[in-house]
């Protein structure tokens, strides 16, 4: 376990207080444990910001047409299922792809170690000479790191290769990224759904779904800020606004092609 407080380094650091950065690296050890969720909170943030514009892009792309509420449903929907499950299937692969990729270097540097342990410890050497170390400090480092097998790989796998191991479940990143995309990709139809059992907001339909995708995506990019060192209000008007462009881009697309309708 580490002995630094992650959450409140990070908080040092954006502060530039040293103090705090001290007591974070001191007070930690009852205090971090890795987050596991980590990977499964940053699918949900993301799934849940591409299910939001994608789908208020076909809601805005169908008021630009001045199509029925009706048709918004149908697309809507059929976007919502559709995107969601292309989404979770390119998350599954690529996931699964990448755990596979990392399998197998580990096992290939693993054999390197095993048969050719001095070859492997010229790399090192040669790696952090290149990074400014002396011949003999280079040397040092490298033969208390080969005292542990283990050790030694996971240097390699970070230095050689660049490669940093993660524990994500290919499956669970999957769901969590389809069931977040329909989760918040449902909100901006929230408004049209309403408008069947509540006649009095058909009128008002599309500047409902409006308002309701606004504090979606603001909230989802603050929310972002948690993966990036961006002010969360920074964030969220960005997501705001490239939600915005999207919608607007749809919007007058169906006002071209309305005719066609």
């Amino acid at each position: 376990m580490l002995t630094r407080n992650l959450d409140k380094a990070r908080e040092a650091w954006k502060s530039k207080d040293v103090e705090k950065s001290a007591q974070a690296h001191l007070n930690g050890s009852a205090m971090e444990k890795h987050k596991s969720g980590g990977e499964s909170i940053k699918s949900a943030v993301y799934g849940g910001l591409d299910g939001t514009i994608t789908t208020f892009a076909v809601v805005a792309g169908v008021a630009g047409a001045e199509l029925s509420a009706g048709v918004a449903l149908i697309l809507g929907f059929a976007n919502l299922f559709g995107d969601g499950l292309s989404m979770a299937i390119g998350d599954y692969l690529s996931t699964r792809s990448e755990k596979e990729y990392q399998a197998a270097e580990r096992q290939r540097e693993e054999w390197e170690v095993d048969n050719c342990p001095e070859g492997e410890k010229l790399e090192l050497i040669e790696l952090y000479e290149s990074k400014g170390l002396s011949h003999d400090d280079a040397v040092q480092v490298v033969n208390i790191f080969s005292k542990n097998k283990k050790v030694w790989v996971d240097v390699m796998m970070v230095e050689e290769l660049g490669i940093l191991e993660d524990n994500e479940h290919p499956l669970k990143s999957a769901l969590v990224t389809f069931t977040s995309f329909v989760a918040f990709g449902f909100l901006p139809l929230i408004s049209f759904v309403l408008a069947e059992l509540i006649p009095g907001l058909k009128a008002h339909t599309f500047p409902l779904a409006v308002g309701i995708t606004g504090f979606t995506l603001f909230l989802l990019g603050s929310l972002k800020t948690r993966f990036t060192d961006i002010a969360w209000w920074k964030s969220g008007f960005e997501m705001l606004l490239v939600g915005g462009i999207a919608a607007t881009a749809a919007y007058l697309i169906g006002i071209f092609l309305k005719g066609f309708a």
